[in-house]
């Protein structure tokens, strides 16, 4: 005889009010948002289940325990963000400064990489030393995919290996300095930015579809 798990059910709410159980995703999305705004001390099953409106029992479907909703945020964060970047330095482009555009926008896409998330995990890393060994994983795919991008435009592993590093380097700490420019400000540096990272000027071409590409997603 097959048995047939049972299905989640309508969860009563504090005010006793029904609603239908969180998902998996519901739980790590406001997961997430709690270990951003709060640190990872404050993603806790009760903080979450108030958030959702449901009871900490629907918690249960999706993990065994806090651990386990930690073990599986920490999982989403690498394959969103790590394989976000990974994917976008992969990108078939004619030259190199277009593939460093289309690095560029998954970092400016607000469905791409996710940076306060990125921050609060190197947060909690700074307290957890195998949070601590993940994160350095994670650094060394995307500075690692970066690299081979270069070297498939031509450049040495060595001088690929610098370029990835300047790139990244500079990309991550151009977010934890939360600069206040417009958008409009920095795609006056774009031709520049795209110069001093690759050694080659890109076309007008490349400059305006990025431009575009930019100022459209900044008006979401």
């Amino acid at each position: 005889m097959t048995h047939t798990p049972a299905q989640p059910t309508p969860d009563a709410d504090a005010t006793g009010g029904n609603h239908i159980k969180a998902t998996r995703e519901d739980w790590l999305r406001v997961a997430m948002d709690v270990l951003v705004s709060d640190g990872v001390s404050e993603v806790k099953v009760l903080t979450i289940s108030h958030r959702l409106e449901v009871s900490r029992s629907s918690f249960y479907w999706y993990f065994k325990s806090r651990k386990d909703l930690l073990n599986q945020l920490l999982a989403e964060w690498e394959k969103t963000n790590t394989g976000i970047m990974v994917a976008a330095a992969q990108t078939p482009a004619p030259t190199i400064t277009a593939a460093l555009n289309a690095v560029f926008k998954c970092i400016i896409n607000p469905d791409g990489f996710n940076h306060p998330l990125d921050f609060a995990v190197r947060e909690w890393a700074r307290r957890d030393g195998t949070v601590r060994r993940i994160v350095d994983r994670s650094d060394t795919a995307r500075t690692n995919a970066l690299a081979q991008m270069y070297q498939r435009y031509g450049y040495a592993p060595d001088e690929a290996d610098i370029r990835a590093r300047v790139l990244y380097y500079q990309q991550i700490g151009y977010y934890a300095l939360d600069l206040n420019e417009t958008i409009e400000e920095r795609l006056a540096r774009a031709r520049l930015y795209l110069y001093a990272f690759t050694g080659v000027y890109p076309s007008p071409q490349e400059i305006d579809e990025f431009c575009a590409y930019a100022r459209q997603v900044a008006a979401i």
